[in-house]
């Protein structure tokens, strides 16, 4: 009797490769099962072998065919991080960063690994030593992608610049011997810009011979790509102001001045002649109505006029307290997609004659350079915000900046109207504005303070809060309760909270990615590809409709079919942080304030949190002492930026 032949091994590369969700359209379950179909290497792949395993058909199996084979840059990819002993699920990553040639590019230079977010230089050294024979930490190379790493860790915490000592400093703590060379061979790939520092100011009867050397220490470099972003802002502040001409007379402004105050009216008269200017403001002090005055003066004008947000709920509420269509920024634009650039630029730009813009504090250096560049010359740009609020998620201090130049005209308005009609939202959040905590004294019950001792009773009341308290005592239905917290994890973070609501208020199987018909989303990257409108980074949407592999979610902007790619790309939305709150209201808000948040809480973030409510605000105050002492003496850590100093200078 003959023995049956033995298996043969599974190759580790094609089992991690499968194992790591690679294989496109293949689940966990399907890849489990390969072996027992022969299938344990590449070369075992075919439509046919496919077919053997359990519930494919053969359209299936030429579908799952074709996949692993448009996968192939990635098990390239995988190959080389297998064989270094690192993790697979970096392949996907890589090949997006790198491009189908991915693992020839890290063949020739293994630190070109850096630009995935989640790889540390000791994993790019151990693919280094596992692809290059005598790999050592001085090879150029190396040197090169550790300052360009350093410079894109500073722009993950907001910075577009940093000073090159602090650079040369990162690279002498990682072994590298010559930091000059490094900085300069990061110069020369063009991914780095070197910024000379400033030219000291001197007396002009001063002697030539002691004219005061540039100071050293201010020397700064950036990724090419912000440092450009902030250039092109300063140029296009400098060109819009520059060529704006008078769009009517400041007595214009009596026409729609019903109800405006002085500073107001300052505000609309600006806009008529001022290229770029800005109104800022805390909220109760009536931005909205002053915007709203400007467009119907513009429009009864017959001036073009563009309205913009960076969210989808802010341009639906910007377009319902103007009566005038508003958009996204991103659409606005027409965004090419993730990663696409803008179809509007300085060779299509834009076809209006002024351009609003509000929550501005939201623009980081690179939207808004696609945005001034987009305006031709002649446009009057508005740009509406509170600095007070937390600063872009992306790199920049854009609004700060442009105030801080001086070279803008900004009208702050300060008069707290919201005030008179009750208003205990407003005046807590005015008064954090200004670093003070004042006990809450709301009768109407408009901002309630919910104590708790730590995270699992505050997740607890929490839930209470919106599914009983407020539907309940302030007739506030649910669908319209969001509940804002800083953190992701624990008990009070977005991720436990989200499960906890789910199954009180749309319990399921999760039957499409992990939602059902009813869920509420939150979106945590652009698709604005997708046809017809697609959805923005911090969109909150409702599931509708689940298909094969798809979702239909209504978003403030519009009803969008959501494609099984896009889908890592959503999150459950009853609960979701500050930042992505930001920029949208709703009628009712949870504010969770958890111990673990006791070190990240900050003014703005506190101010940005309480400042998302429109008609009831609940704290869940469970982080102690750290809450006064945020909001008396923690203001968020200075960006380091060129964009105020470029100003000036273009300003001349």
């Amino acid at each position: 009797m003959t023995a049956a032949p033995t298996p043969a091994a599974p190759d580790p590369v094609f089992a991690a490769f499968c194992a790591a969700g690679l294989w496109p359209g293949l689940g966990k379950r399907a890849a489990a099962e390969l072996p027992g179909a022969g299938i344990t290497s590449p070369d075992d792949v075919t439509a046919t072998r496919l077919q053997k395993l359990p519930r494919v058909g053969t359209q299936r199996a030429e579908r799952l065919f074709s996949s692993f084979l448009s996968a192939q840059p990635t098990y390239g990819v995988v190959e080389l991080l297998v064989t270094a002993g690192l993790e697979a699920k970096l392949a996907s990553s890589a090949a997006d960063a790198l491009g189908d040639d991915a693992a020839r590019r890290l063949r020739d230079d293994p630190w070109a690994l850096l630009r995935l977010p989640a790889v540390s230089l000791r994993d790019a050294d151990r693919l280094a030593i596992s692809l290059l024979p005598g790999a050592d930490r001085s090879d150029s190379r190396r040197g090169r992608a550790i300052v360009v790493m350093t410079l894109r860790t500073a722009a993950r915490d907001g910075h577009t610049v940093l000073p090159a000592d602090l650079v040369v400093a990162a690279l002498r703590a990682e072994g590298v011997a010559d930091p000059a060379a490094a900085v300069l061979a990061a110069v020369e790939s063009g991914e780095v810009l070197d910024h000379e520092p400033p030219e000291p100011e001197f007396d002009e009867d001063a002697d030539p011979d002691e004219l005061p050397e540039p100071d050293p220490a201010l020397r700064m470099l950036s990724l090419g790509r912000f440092g450009m972003a902030e250039e092109a802002v300063a140029e296009g502040v400098a060109r819009l102001a520059a060529t704006a001409e008078r769009i009517a007379d400041p007595a214009a402004v009596r026409s729609v001045a019903k109800g405006l105050d002085d500073a107001q009216k300052a505000a609309v008269a600006q806009v008529l002649g001022a290229g770029v200017s800005l109104l800022t403001g805390g909220p109760g002090t009536g931005k909205s109505r002053t915007v709203a005055a400007v467009v119907k003066l513009l429009m009864a004008r017959g001036s073009e006029v563009a309205l913009a947000a960076p969210t989808g709920r802010a341009a639906k509420r910007l377009e319902e307290l103007t009566d005038h269509p508003a958009t996204t920024v991103h659409r606005l634009l027409g965004s090419q997609g993730f990663g696409g650039g803008f179809a509007r630029t300085e060779e299509w730009p834009l076809d209006a004659d002024v351009v609003v813009v509000d929550e501005a504090s939201m623009l980081d250096v690179e939207l808004t350079a696609a945005l001034v560049e987009a305006c031709p010359d002649g446009t009057h740009l508005l740009l509406v915000g509170d600095p007070a609020q937390l600063p872009s998620i992306g790199p920049g201090h854009v609004l700060g900046d442009l105030i801080d130049s001086g070279v803008v005209p900004v009208t702050e308005l300060t008069t707290l109207y919201r005030q008179a009609e009750g208003g205990a939202i407003a005046r807590l959040a005015n008064a954090v504005r200004g670093g003070q905590l004042p006990p809450v004294d709301s009768p109407d019950r408009e901002v309630v303070v919910v104590p708790a001792s730590g995270s699992g009773e505050a997740a607890r009341r929490v839930v209470q809060l919106v599914t009983d308290s407020i539907p309940r005592a302030l007739r506030i239905d649910p669908r319209n309760v969001q509940v804002v917290t800083p953190v992701h994890r624990g008990p009070a973070g977005t991720i436990e909270l989200n499960r906890a609501l789910k199954e009180r208020l749309n319990p399921g199987d999760g039957t499409v990615f992990g939602f059902d018909v009813g869920d509420r989303v939150v979106a945590t990257a652009n698709h604005l590809d997708i046809e017809p409108i697609g959805f923005a980074n911090g969109e909150v949407g409702v599931v509708t409709g689940t298909g094969d592999g798809t979702l239909d979610v209504a978003f403030a902007s519009g009803p969008v079919t959501v494609p099984n790619d896009a889908l890592p790309d959503l999150k459950h939305g009853w609960a979701i942080t500050v930042h992505r709150a930001q920029g949208s209201e709703w009628p009712g808000v949870v504010v969770v304030l958890p111990p673990e948040a006791g070190g990240m809480l900050s003014r703005p973030l506190v101010y940005t949190a309480l400042t998302r409510a429109q008609q009831h605000l609940s704290i869940v105050h469970a982080s102690g002492a750290a809450l006064a002492r945020a909001v008396r003496e923690v203001d968020v850590r200075p960006r380091r930026t060129r964009l105020a100093q470029l100003l000036r200078e273009n300003a001349g």
